[in-house]
């Protein structure tokens, strides 16, 4: 049946080894009107009369060669990690097989499989028995979870269910270190305009949630904020929650993958106590995009996603034994992320994927490190996570962001930016197990070199 592949992955193969090697460097050099011409040409006709047998391998050459890579150890500036190469192999067989996560028909042992894994994962946050603050000690319901495309799908019906489940009234409150996905949710689904507490320190401190508390509400609090990887003191913030009444959900797109690590779990103390959590597995779980999840303490709150569609789900079909899988997703059409998920955790185990974990934050930790006995460089704080801020010492703002856009534009160093305690950082996330103190070395010699003095 799949034999007609077998010699479009050898060609798949070489061009992304002779794109990478055309690049050589985390990312193309020139800059944006440079990588744009190299692809007009590579293109050139988007629909030709006549086809090319040669246009997957130019296309995968150009868009290799175009690539900000996350594999190479200069290419730390975001949430993206370089993927398993066992994940993307289990990534194939879903393009081949092609099941749609819409009825069980069209993907019999799919569902099966996403079941099992959301479950499991589910646990993971939550743990067999729900426990923590207010009533989820008490609670007869098991945990549950959905497989999304990321963070911002999660958070996104993590709002849905609070609105389903509070009233049409209910109100996020937000640190302002919260992602910018969840106001935005909230404008998407017709709440009130949501209040955004400050966070001069960078996380959420629960006094402040006195003041904006009116009415119905769903606090939002951060496992891993984009600019700085900060924690929100999650167990004083699920006390609040309980004690006043209000919904609690934590996004931990990035910091959800310390539940794998003995060694770092203790940081999501307080998770257990929220009624839905995000977690995203393209970061802290080295999975090609998409890998998201949305984990709910009681799975009666999905029962607002319920839909019926007689193609799809009819009364007499789910009567009869079959699975009902339209209240899994908003999304209809929708592929079987959940393969790779598989794959990856029995694969690797929890002492694999611990191990990826701690690599990552033992560097993050290396780097601080050298960043702070470097005379050259000042930084910001030690790391919660994976993430570093720093700085060229008595650099101003303006010098900093042209640091970043230089070794963007030569294709040197791929650094991320953030603004914190009123001046702008670089931003190193460190997503690659692979990468050596001697990488890290040399990225502080590049910044250096390119600082204006």
């Amino acid at each position: 049946m799949h034999t007609p592949l077998r010699p479009l992955l050898d060609t798949v193969l070489e061009a992304l080894e002779e794109g990478t090697r055309l690049r050589g460097g985390p990312l193309p050099a020139g800059g944006p009107s440079e990588v744009a011409e190299r692809v007009r040409a590579a293109v050139g006709t988007v629909l030709p009369d006549d086809g090319d047998p040669e246009a997957l391998r130019h296309l995968v050459r150009t868009l290799a060669e175009g690539a900000a890579d996350p594999a190479h150890p200069l290419c730390a500036a975001h949430l993206h990690c370089p993927p398993l190469a066992v994940a993307a192999a289990a990534d194939l067989a879903v393009s081949v097989l092609n099941p749609s996560m819409d009825s069980w028909d069209q993907a019999p042992a799919a569902s099966e499989l996403e079941s099992l894994v959301t479950r499991h994962l589910a646990r993971e946050v939550y743990g067999e028995t729900p426990r923590g603050a207010g009533n989820c000690a008490t609670s007869p319901h098991r945990p549950d979870a959905l497989i999304t495309t990321g963070g911002t799908e999660s958070n996104q019906l993590a709002l849905l269910l609070a609105r389903e489940t509070l009233g049409p009234g209910v109100r996020l409150v937000c640190g302002e270190n919260a992602h910018h996905s969840l106001p935005r949710a909230a404008w998407l689904l017709g709440m009130p305009a949501p209040i955004i507490v400050p966070t001069p320190n960078g996380t959420l401190d629960p006094a402040a949630l006195d003041k904006a508390l009116h009415g119905p509400s769903v606090i939002a609090a951060t496992a891993g904020t984009t600019d700085a990887g900060l924690i929100d003191p999650l167990p004083e913030i699920a006390d609040w929650c309980a004690h006043r009444g209000a919904r609690l959900h934590i996004d931990s797109a990035y910091g959800g993958g310390l539940l794998f690590s003995s060694r770092h779990r203790a940081k999501l103390d307080g998770l257990a106590a929220a009624d839905t959590v995000t977690l995203d597995l393209h970061k802290l779980g080295w999975q090609p995009v998409a890998a998201g999840l949305l984990a709910v303490r009681d799975k009666n709150d999905l029962a607002a996603l319920h839909h019926r569609a007689d193609y799809l789900n009819a009364d007499d079909d789910t009567e009869a034994g079959l699975p009902d899988l339209l209240g899994r997703s908003l999304r209809t059409t929708r592929r079987p992320d959940v393969l790779k998920i598989a794959v990856t955790l029995k694969t690797l185990g929890r002492t694999g994927l611990a191990a990826l974990v701690d690599q990552v934050c033992e560097q993050a930790r290396e780097f601080a490190k050298a960043v702070d006995e470097h005379p050259g460089f000042e930084l910001h704080a030690p790391p919660t996570i994976s993430t570093v801020l720093f700085r060229p010492a008595d650099a101003t703002d303006d010098a900093v962001a042209a640091v970043r856009r230089q070794l963007l534009e030569d294709g040197r160093a791929v650094l991320g930016r953030a603004r914190a305690a009123n001046r702008l950082w670089l931003k190193v996330t460190l997503l690659n197990p692979t990468t050596r103190p001697a990488d890290l070395a040399g990225l502080l010699t590049l910044v250096e070199g390119s600082t204006p003095r």
